[in-house]
């Protein structure tokens, strides 16, 4: 009898024991989903410009030695990245945009803005140019655009609400023009393919610099039109508002802000391109 007694109690610990483990283990799942625990990693959601140029290849290395937190990157067109932060599902943004940043922060979504580095965008096309529009435009990228529409040359458009898209469409509403017709491919791709699609149709598109000039070796496309004040391209960085979701790891988003706002960041974003194309591909202007 008391043998038996001896194994229920046993049988009734070992019933315990088990169940108490299978609570802690789901308990700490909790934790690592929602970032309770600060975590040591970040989602970064960011444009195809920055990805595509190999930007971040080169500073987040550097980032995560510096702080031991990993950067999960994942670039999309400004519109989307900041649907993103909207819906709680990153934790910092790096996109160019001003105007839909503003208007980000205003809403609620993101605490503050940070100017971090500019480039321009350029109009590029084939080499051969055939509206020849690189000698008559020159450095006005409203003719450049009047002359593309005026000949229904091929045109290759973002299409995709990036900051790229916002700046195209800008330009086309200031000379008056809504582009639509068989010369106007309107893709939804990021400024790599978009590139590409250029390339082999022998097109025409809006381009950032940065993204150009690291594919020159895989195109036959050259820049028709560059230097236009309107051309200028801001990048800013926004920490989400922790407010959003539980999920947000809010202090890792601001140890990058910090970092790539710091005079180490702004050097080496100085310095990024300069050993293979003989420039820098973005200007850092942090405000000191």
């Amino acid at each position: 009898m008391k043998k038996k007694f001896r194994q229920k109690v046993y049988f009734i610990f070992i019933l315990v024991f088990i169940l108490s483990l299978t609570i802690a283990c789901r308990d700490e799942g909790l934790v690592k989903a929602t970032g309770v625990t600060g975590g040591s990693s970040i989602i970064l959601s960011t444009t195809t410009s920055t990805e595509n140029s190999g930007l971040l290849d080169f500073l987040l290395p550097t980032f995560t030695e510096d702080t031991g937190i990993e950067v999960k990157v994942v670039a999309v067109g400004t519109g989307q990245a900041l649907k993103m932060g909207e819906d709680g599902d990153a934790d910092v943004l790096l996109v160019h945009a001003k105007s839909s940043e503003e208007e980000f922060i205003k809403a609620g979504h993101g605490l503050e803005r940070f100017n971090v580095m500019y480039n321009d965008y350029i109009l590029i096309g084939p080499v051969n140019d055939p509206l020849n529009v690189k000698e008559f435009a020159s450095a006005d990228i409203a003719m450049g655009l009047y002359s593309i529409h005026e000949h229904n040359a091929t045109f290759i458009s973002r299409g995709d609400d990036s900051g790229t898209h916002k700046m195209e469409l800008s330009l086309w509403q200031e000379i008056g023009i809504e582009p639509q017709g068989d010369w106007y491919f309107s893709v939804g791709q990021g400024m790599g393919q978009v590139i590409q699609i250029a390339n082999e149709k022998l097109a025409y598109t809006l381009s950032d610099r940065a993204t150009f000039l690291s594919m020159l070796d895989k195109i036959e496309l050259e820049i028709i039109i560059e230097g236009d004040n309107r051309l200028f391209n801001q990048y800013g960085i926004i920490a989400v508002n922790p407010e959003k979701s539980a999920k947000i790891n809010h202090s890792g988003a601001q140890e990058l802000i910090n970092w790539i706002l710091s005079e180490k960041g702004q050097q080496l974003i100085g310095e990024f391109g300069k050993d293979i194309y003989g420039q820098s591909l973005f200007i850092p202007n942090a405000e000191k």
